[in-house]
């Protein structure tokens, strides 16, 4: 049992094409480990909506939450939640799936540039320049914040942990400092929540995303709401890295964590 109260706000169902357990048997071990509550956040790909079947993906994974959320009703709060990338590429379709549903929370994410495969996929930078990606990346992230329908920002070095995989280095956010701190100023101005997702802590990188340095500087530049979340595949990774992340937030400045509940932000106190 944990001796603190966690919130999970980043987590994956088997409606997710890399999760691997069903809603109700995450909730199940979510439960047993004295998780107080878990959003799930099934991946949505909007530019490739139709063509990898998200459609059916996402309908089914509202679905089973729903199902989990009545069924562990005062044993676990669950958040139905989903995690949309690339929104702001096809902005008609993404407030389609937006209304489509009654979520709780919805993350914004950036997986891959335009008609490129995510950077999980990829297995070489060969003929590809590092900083030009990146600085595209963050383009496209402030292009989403620009766009602005969701509530958590996610993981802002996503792309870091596959540069490490394939080409061994930490890449340093501090040569995009200019660009973070337009993204980060506009997620304040926003009312958005900065995520710091420990996923990367499965990943031989083994970091969080983004670093104690980067959540301090959202702080500097009027930040005011600090998400946090595993972006667990497996239920017996949820809560994985969340005391760390309270601990980051702390150091940061920040006394709570967000929690959103039909899309209305609450304080979850971290001390």
């Amino acid at each position: 049992m944990n001796e603190i109260k966690i919130i999970d706000m980043h987590t994956h169902t088997d409606n997710s094409q890399d999760g691997n357990h069903s809603a109700t048997y995450m909730a199940e071990i979510a439960a047993a480990n004295g998780i107080e509550c878990v959003a799930f956040t099934d991946h949505c790909e909007v530019d490739v909506f139709y063509r990898d079947g998200f459609d059916r993906r996402a309908t089914q994974s509202y679905f089973e939450v729903s199902k989990a959320k009545a069924a562990f009703s005062g044993k676990l709060e669950i958040l139905r939640g989903i995690e949309l990338a690339q929104p702001h590429y096809d902005v008609e379709l993404a407030n389609k799936i937006i209304n489509s549903q009654k979520y709780d929370v919805i993350i914004g994410s950036i997986h891959n540039l335009r008609g490129q495969e995510d950077f999980y996929y990829m297995t070489s930078f060969d003929g590809v320049n590092v900083e030009d990606m990146i600085n595209e990346y963050y383009d496209e992230i402030i292009g989403m914040l620009q766009w602005g329908d969701f509530d958590v920002l996610a993981h802002i070095t996503y792309p870091f942990r596959y540069i490490f995989n394939i080409l061994g280095y930490v890449e340093d956010i501090n040569k995009y400092s200019k660009k973070v701190d337009e993204l980060l100023k506009l997620c304040a101005e926003k009312d958005k929540a900065l995520e710091i997702n420990m996923g990367g802590l499965k990943y031989p990188i083994n970091m969080p995303s983004p670093t104690l340095e980067t959540v301090k500087r959202f702080k500097e530049l009027g930040g005011k709401l600090i998400s946090v979340g595993s972006d667990s595949h497996y239920a017996e990774r949820i809560g994985f890295g969340i005391p760390q992340a309270y601990e980051i937030a702390r150091e940061a400045g920040f006394d709570f964590v967000a929690k959103f509940v039909e899309r209305k932000v609450t304080e979850f106190p971290i001390v």
